[in-house]
């Protein structure tokens, strides 16, 4: 059977992943305000319509390179580890998994607080950058910077635990049809594919996340979300099951760019600085 390129080192990782973090983000961002304010309990046009659709890319751009660096890190030494102890076939879509949770774990430390920021810029909650930063701190201190950090891991858990294993099992499928290791562009259609079937399945997650990342307090310092099941019951009880799924359309169609993108140029980087030496364990 074809093999991929060796497993990158730190540094490899780490410049492969921040570089696939900032070329999605500054891409496909108006999608994402979109996807934002659709969600937003306010409603889209309240929450800024097609206006300032570019709100926020200072923050996005702050966290993507990090936390997708984080990511990937994560994510190919525990597949490596997991690999060397559980080398058969049956056990790699749960090795995917694994190492794709234990990523967004780690990602989501660096990639909460910006998101955070990002989407109350979005939303127009504030003007600018810093109005948001103050504003966050002045009003919950430190601990607000990671509102919504439990339900972003639990929607981007599910989320890798799907993409991922596809990712993976549509790479290895197509270079053992091809017989020859899969080329970039290969695996960015297959990034494609599998971000979209993850992200229309993980949409009711992303807008209870959104929800509670928007929230901020209100009459007798309450927020009007905080818990993922609560949050998730409210929704249902006052909007309907329908409103779970808002945003589904630019949500799937963002992820499924992005995940070419994404995944197109991580494997990519991935591939040159392997094949050139850079950044190589001496």
């Amino acid at each position: 059977m074809p093999r991929e390129t060796g497993t990158p080192n730190t540094s490899q990782c780490l410049a492969a992943g921040g570089f696939a973090g900032m070329a999605v983000d500054t891409a496909l961002f108006p999608l994402d305000t979109i996807k934002t304010r659709l969600q937003a309990k306010a409603g889209f046009i309240a929450s800024g319509g097609f206006r300032g659709i570019y709100s926020g890319l200072s923050s996005a751009i702050i966290g993507s390179s990090p936390g997708a660096a984080m990511f990937f890190l994560t994510y190919e030494q525990t597949k490596a580890a997991l690999e060397r102890r559980h080398a058969t076939k049956e056990y790699q879509p749960f090795i995917h998994m694994a190492a794709a949770s234990a990523g967004e774990i780690a990602a989501c430390l660096v990639r909460v607080p910006t998101e955070v920021i990002k989407q109350r810029l979005q939303a127009k909650h504030h003007s600018s950058l810093a109005g948001a930063i103050r504003g966050t701190y002045g009003a919950e201190g430190l601990s607000g910077f990671y509102r919504g950090y439990l339900t972003q891991v639990v929607r981007e858990i599910p989320f890798t635990c799907i993409q991922f294993p596809i990712y993976e099992y549509m790479k290895q499928w197509y270079a053992a049809r091809q017989g020859r290791p899969i080329k970039s562009w290969e695996a960015a259609v297959c990034g494609s594919f599998a971000g979209g079937t993850a992200a229309a399945l993980t949409t009711p997650l992303d807008v209870v996340k959104t929800r509670v990342m928007l929230s901020t307090k209100g009459v007798g310092g309450h927020l009007e979300y905080s818990g993922i099941a609560s949050t998730l019951r409210r929704i249902v009880r006052e909007e309907g099951v329908r409103a779970l799924f808002s945003g589904i359309v630019p949500r799937t169609i963002w992820i499924s760019i992005g995940g070419f993108i994404f995944l197109g140029s991580y494997e990519k980087v991935k591939a040159m600085l392997l094949d050139a030496g850079v950044f190589a364990n001496k």
